[in-house]
């Protein structure tokens, strides 16, 4: 007999992925967590339905949110990841040994300890000495900090359920004031082909644009997220990800990847003219 795992994009459209097994389910307090192990996605992440990453392509969605703005910083020694308790940004971010500080603000105490213990390739990230684990409310944790952060990366969930707090102007704002003044913040921005989703794109780029001086948006193609077409936005007080990104300076580095280079940087905030278009209808 058959197992697949399928993950609604639409009413109307599914993304199915057939499933050797199910290593692990149950229901925390925020959601039910799912990890399955397919045939040719590799182990999958599930959070009430929802696919949160395959194994196979979660190192673009991962490289995409964490080195764009760190070939753009020049000095980035203080990260605060909201969400990532599954340690993909951070598995990127311990890359850089100019970084002394990782915050992670994951609300699901169990979401972290499910990935450690059957996903321990990507989650082992967690146990480096600079990462420090907060299982609070993202927003909450947000409004009692004030100029401590040179990078904040939102790897937020849908915006609904447990996370929908991520997806408002209070919590963009909050995340402004917790940066320095030439902070950056990264998020997730949804897909732009769906309609639905495209509405969310839409709702999150106008509520950062408010907050923010400079807003781009850029993006990637994710095969198992939905369309495949993925955006992310770039939000900062004073670098622009194109004019102040440091090629040379990232390269010497030596940091290692299998998506993101700055060749590549360069292209991915040329945005197709349907989603130029979208969000233009908010600016």
């Amino acid at each position: 007999m058959e197992m697949w795992y399928s993950d609604n994009h639409t009413d109307n459209v599914n993304f199915s992925i057939r499933i050797n097994k199910q290593l692990f389910s149950a229901q925390s307090e925020f959601q039910r967590i799912d990890v399955l192990e397919s045939v040719d996605m590799g182990k999958i992440l599930v959070s009430d339905g929802d696919l949160m990453f395959a194994e196979k392509d979660e190192f673009i969605y991962h490289e995409m949110i964490t080195h764009v703005p760190m070939a753009v910083h020049p000095d980035v020694k203080k990260v605060l990841v909201i969400g990532g308790g599954d340690g993909g940004v951070v598995r990127e971010l311990i890359k850089y040994d100019n970084i002394e500080i990782i915050d992670v603000v994951e609300i699901d105490r169990l979401l972290v300890e499910v990935c450690r213990k059957y996903i321990p390739e990507i989650a082992g990230s967690l146990n480096d000495q600079r990462v420090t684990i907060y299982n609070e409310d993202g927003l909450r944790f947000l409004r009692s900090k004030t100029d401590e952060y040179d990078l904040i990366i939102i790897d937020s969930p849908n915006p609904f359920g447990p996370g929908e707090g991520l997806f408002t102007k209070e919590f963009y704002g909050n995340c402004y004031n917790a940066l320095h003044a030439d902070g950056i913040m990264i998020n997730q921005n949804e897909s732009p082909f769906y309609e639905e989703e495209a509405f969310q794109c839409q709702r999150m780029h106008k509520r950062i644009l408010e907050t923010f001086p400079i807003s781009k948006v850029y993006q990637a193609h994710i095969p198992s997220y939905p369309s495949g077409h993925w955006l992310f936005g770039f939000a900062s007080k004073k670098y622009h990800p194109l004019h102040d990104l440091d090629e040379v300076a990232w390269k010497l580095k030596g940091v290692k990847t299998k998506y993101y280079c700055p060749r590549l940087h360069k292209g991915v905030f040329a945005l197709p003219v349907y989603v130029e278009e979208l969000l233009k209808d908010v600016e």
